[in-house]
């Protein structure tokens, strides 16, 4: 049997400082302007949920992505959600954004929000299709780039839970 047709069995854990090194190289392969490393540690300091989405074997196991989000006082602000490149168009997307639904609702959330750079359609067009509705715009919210010089303007998503 064809090793991408065996099932893959994918299990969620806590990010930790440890695993810093793959989170990194996923950030820095999926993103022209990825999250440093300090954007992690102070995430994991402030208590934000963070979570890997790994499979393979336990002593040994391979990244698939990762999330952060913020628990306010009703809500959950989805800071970064990654799935690493190899692994990207599998649904691993869906299956970390429905893990990310059913803690914030544990977490007494009411709403789901996020922010997506405009030029990003593939994922606008994840959140969409996971539910996410655009309800508005934040002129140049990402900083200036060789493609956008002036920065970048997100729109900003929202889930009813």
């Amino acid at each position: 049997m064809n090793a991408a047709l065996q099932p893959l069995e994918a299990r969620f854990e806590a990010m930790t400082p440890a695993w810093m090194p793959a989170v990194l190289r996923v950030e820095q392969s999926a993103y022209p302007q990825p999250w440093s490393e300090r954007n992690f540690l102070d995430s994991l300091q402030a208590g934000y949920q963070a979570q890997l989405l790994t499979a393979g074997q336990p002593e040994a196991p391979e990244l698939l992505g990762y999330f952060v989000a913020m628990k306010g006082v009703d809500e959950v602000h989805l800071l970064n959600i990654t799935v690493a490149p190899a692994w990207q168009r599998q649904g691993w997307a869906l299956v970390m954004l429905d893990a990310l639904g059913v803690w914030s609702r544990g977490q007494g959330a009411h709403w789901l929000w996020l922010e997506v750079r405009v030029s990003n359609a593939r994922a606008r067009s994840v959140y969409e299709s996971h539910g996410f509705r655009h309800v508005g715009t934040r002129r140049n919210y990402y900083p200036a780039s060789a493609a956008s010089p002036k920065g970048e303007a997100a729109i900003v998503m929202s889930l009813a839970l």
